[in-house]
């Protein structure tokens, strides 16, 4: 395995594991390493494989619920998220697409829960309902989105700088 691939599974595994720790509820690095998966990693199967692999590994320890098919669904959507954003790899896109993703988390497992589970009548009330029952969970996801993404970009970037030998293949043929 290259050094960069390397690394960046190590990245992508030992950011999943950090679910094992106590934490908020959806303040976790899930979404952040979907996102830096997708741009990061080069071979699009790859970028798909490697953080949902990490998420299905923590989640076996964590456990799963019905509704886990539609959550890894969302995740997948991230790393295409991330595999878009790979040219602008700059603070404001990645915080932008930070945001995006955890928007679309939001909508899309609450749209989710409202339809497949047991918690809320399926009329427009309830679903209105299920939305507003969720608001503080969606400033954990935020604020774990945003968090976690300026790590891993970040930490990243300056080991890039460090190590010019895990730069992406791409940049070291331009050179």
């Amino acid at each position: 395995m290259k050094p960069r691939m390397a690394l960046l599974t190590t990245i992508i595994f030992g950011a999943a594991a950090l679910r094992l720790l106590p934490h908020a509820p959806n303040f976790d690095p899930i979404t952040a390493l979907a996102l830096f998966g997708g741009a990061q990693i080069e071979d699009r199967r790859w970028a798909f494989v490697l953080p949902l692999a990490a998420m299905l590994l923590s989640d076996l320890l964590i456990g799963f619920h019905p509704l886990m098919p539609v959550i890894y669904l969302t995740f997948a959507l991230v790393v295409w998220m991330g595999i878009s954003l790979r040219r602008r790899l700059k603070p404001l896109p990645v915080a932008g697409a930070a945001l995006g993703a955890a928007t679309l988390f939001f909508v899309v497992s609450n749209f989710a829960e409202w339809t497949l589970g047991m918690l809320y009548p399926r009329t427009v009330e309830g679903l209105i309902a299920c939305y507003i029952a969720a608001i503080p969970f969606f400033g954990n996801t935020i604020g774990g989105a945003l968090f976690y993404s300026a790590a891993l970009f970040g930490g990243l970037a300056l080991a890039q700088k460090r190590f010019p030998q895990i730069a992406p293949e791409s940049r070291l043929a331009a050179r």
